[in-house]
């Protein structure tokens, strides 16, 4: 079977456990530049391929192995989307609030496969809905479909002057979400995934385990301990925490660049199914954004967070990383280190409940830079010496 038009991943995720189907493919660039287009599998299971399946279909590529005998093309269906899916996504929020709050909202497809998708479902309710770039281009516009800043900037922009409630965005194929408040900044995901968490437990009674990756915020591990949740932490990738729901039932498992999942819908993330959740928070609120964070930052501290990708050789991004590992410093930015880690890059703990870790990105050729404080003032200072840490590698011609 092939879908008649571009859609999102979650949808081929949920579709493939449905009907039943050994396996689906998605073919995306996901939340990178288009040059990275490429396969993304997804398994029975709907989840994404685990590394025993993936090491199957690389071997059967590299020997050459073919499976059963092509399908003549007259065998090959061509399908429209079903509304299984969407009757799904309305039965785990409490859609009659979303239809009856009256909720301003813009979504920013970022010229992905999310088109008009939010604006369908929401077009019989109260909510008034205004869709940016929503038109599908390949090349997205000429930006890379990550929904993060500085990519958002235009969504902020028309929330602002539109007064609207909230902007919600997708990425390329739409299984990674970004919130906009009613001022226009930035809800980054470290909040993002903390507000879902309160909300599924507190508002909607779910339960089950946490999970975060290594570069998810401190806010989790707090609140996770307040409500005696078990809290998994993996290495940087969605993948890790979908094989987690594989045997365990993860309330809420996410990581930083935008992808956020729950067992009970799916192994997977789906940026569709959470921007929707999130308005169901707003619904069940009645609170705006900025003051839903004010109250989190009450509740469990205050925590501000910045991310730099920096266009370095792998060489460089690598020797950075060992670096910290061999021979961390006993002080940096001026604040004693606590403790090393390294299960994915090098993450130095600081005092005071800041961090900075160095990562390699494993998909693109990016050394990426990840650092959370409670102030904004202690996040600029620790991120501006993170940044002269690596330039000491550039100029000393590492390549």
């Amino acid at each position: 079977m092939i879908l008649d038009r571009p859609y999102p991943t979650p949808y081929i995720s949920f579709e493939v456990r449905r009907r039943k189907l050994v396996g689906g493919i998605m073919i995306t660039a996901s939340h990178n530049p288009p040059a990275f287009n490429g396969f993304k599998v997804k398994a029975h299971f709907g989840g994404s391929a685990t590394p025993e399946i993936t090491a199957k279909i690389e071997e059967n590529l590299q020997s050459g192995t073919r499976g059963q005998t092509p399908r003549p093309q007259s065998l090959i269906e061509i399908i429209g989307p079903d509304k299984y899916y969407f009757d799904h996504l309305k039965s785990l929020v409490d859609w009659d609030r979303i239809a009856k709050s009256k909720l301003k909202i813009v979504v920013d497809s970022m010229h992905g496969c999310g088109g008009y998708i939010l604006e369908e479902l929401l077009r019989e309710t109260s909510c008034t809905v205004q869709t940016v770039r929503g038109n599908p281009d390949p090349l997205f516009g000429g930006i890379n479909p990550e929904p993060m800043m500085p990519q958002l900037e235009s969504l902020g922009e028309v929330v602002r002057k539109s007064g609207s409630h909230v902007g919600l965005a997708t990425d390329g194929d739409a299984d990674r979400l970004g919130i906009v408040d009613e001022n226009g900044s930035y809800l980054n995901t470290r909040q993002t995934l903390s507000l879902l968490l309160l909300h599924v437990y507190r508002n909607k009674g779910w339960r089950g385990a946490v999970a975060r990756t290594y570069s998810q915020s401190l806010l989790i591990p707090r609140i996770a301990e307040k409500f005696g949740l078990r809290l998994y932490e993996c290495p940087i990738g969605f993948k890790n925490i979908g094989e987690l729901m594989l045997e365990n039932e993860i309330l809420i498992g996410g990581e930083e660049s935008g992808g956020i999942g729950l067992s009970r819908h799916l192994p997977e993330r789906d940026g569709i199914f959470v921007n929707l959740l999130f308005l169901d928070l707003l619904a069940a609120s009645g609170k705006t954004c900025t003051e839903l964070v004010r109250d989190l930052w009450k509740e469990f501290g205050e925590f501000h967070y910045d991310r730099r990708d920096l266009h370095v050789a792998i060489a460089t991004g690598k020797a950075v990383v060992e670096k910290w590992k061999s021979d961390p410093p006993k002080t940096f930015a001026e604040r004693r280190v606590q403790d090393v880690g390294s299960m994915d890059g090098s993450k130095i703990f600081l005092e005071k409940d800041s961090w900075i870790l160095f990562r390699q990105s494993g998909t693109e050729p990016l050394l990426r830079v990840y650092c959370e404080a409670p102030t904004q003032s202690a996040v600029a200072e620790i991120m501006a010496a993170g940044l002269r840490f690596v330039e000491q590698f550039q100029s000393d011609g590492v390549d």
